[in-house]
């Protein structure tokens, strides 16, 4: 005959046991959840002037930040813009502009590392503190050469060595090589990087996977776009790019370009946007 004292007491044990699992389950749900936050924000080549801020600041939690002149601008406009954007609340994408595979045929490490200089001594001209995240903006995609390689893990190396942290903004889209092979830029940096300490803001705006110009308040996880190490997803660029995007939605019909609530198209304030898991995702501010 079974003692009723011993069998409560074994009871209990198992309930506290069953309390204390559910406990550790709520604590891991928990915290996964709060993993799981995500922030949207936009970039752009042309700073979008200090009165349009507030707008902006309702649907984003951070900006793109240019270091040097962006693709195709012989002038940075974000300069000094710094101390504006942190006062109306936003984060950072700190960016610089690299250069292209056909400027990289002589010293592509040199340059890197050069690059790498100019890039930390405007971060600090800028206010921006030690360890901030700066992304190296490769404009090329695919496989990269060895002489791009070069020149990135020399730009690396130095920004990792200088007290800030290196990052680099590049393509998640797939592209075929040959019959059997597909590759894309941020595996083929990754890959090669032979243990760096990168991060990575991947750009992949073909639908799907992007949802296309839309502005969720809690967007897709920026691992979402395809790249499973990816800090930073950027799912949509203005104007829209047809050989990617094009069954992508909510666009403006007229220019093809994404525009954020509140904003007229007739401003040509559009926008790329970006998901993260930070609203600081260069940790700038």
């Amino acid at each position: 005959m079974n003692d009723p004292d011993r069998v409560f007491s074994f009871v209990n044990l198992r309930v506290l046991r069953g309390l204390w699992l559910l406990s550790i389950t709520a604590c891991l749900a928990g915290e996964s959840f709060a993993q799981q936050s995500t922030y949207l924000g936009f970039d752009r080549n042309d700073y979008p002037g200090d009165t349009s801020l507030q707008v902006l600041r309702k649907t984003f939690s951070y900006a793109g930040y240019w270091l040097n002149n962006p693709p195709g601008e012989t002038s940075n406009s974000w300069a000094g813009k710094r101390t504006a954007l942190a006062s109306a609340g936003f984060g950072f994408l700190v960016l610089f502009n690299g250069r292209l595979d056909a400027q990289l045929q002589h010293g592509a490490a040199a340059l890197g590392q050069s690059d790498a200089n100019a890039a930390t001594t405007e971060a600090k001209r800028e206010g921006f503190p030690a360890h901030t995240i700066i992304f190296l903006d490769l404009e090329e995609g695919g496989r990269m050469s060895p002489q791009q390689k070069a020149y990135i893990y020399a730009w690396v190396d130095a920004v990792n060595a200088s007290g800030f942290r290196a990052g680099v903004y590049c393509s998640g889209i797939p592209v075929r090589e040959g019959k059997n092979t597909v590759i894309d830029t941020a595996h083929d940096i990754r890959d090669n990087a032979h243990g760096r300490e990168i991060s990575f803001w991947v750009t992949q705006d073909s639908c799907p996977p992007s949802p296309g110009c839309v502005f969720p308040k809690q967007p897709a996880n920026p691992t979402a776009g395809g790249i499973s190490f990816a800090d930073v997803w950027q799912f949509v660029q203005s104007p829209k790019r047809p050989e990617f995007a094009a069954k992508c939605g909510g666009y403006n019909r007229q220019d093809g370009s994404c525009y954020p609530p509140g904003v007229a198209p007739s401003t040509h304030l559009d926008v790329d946007l970006n998901t993260a898991n930070s609203a600081d995702p260069s940790a700038g501010r």
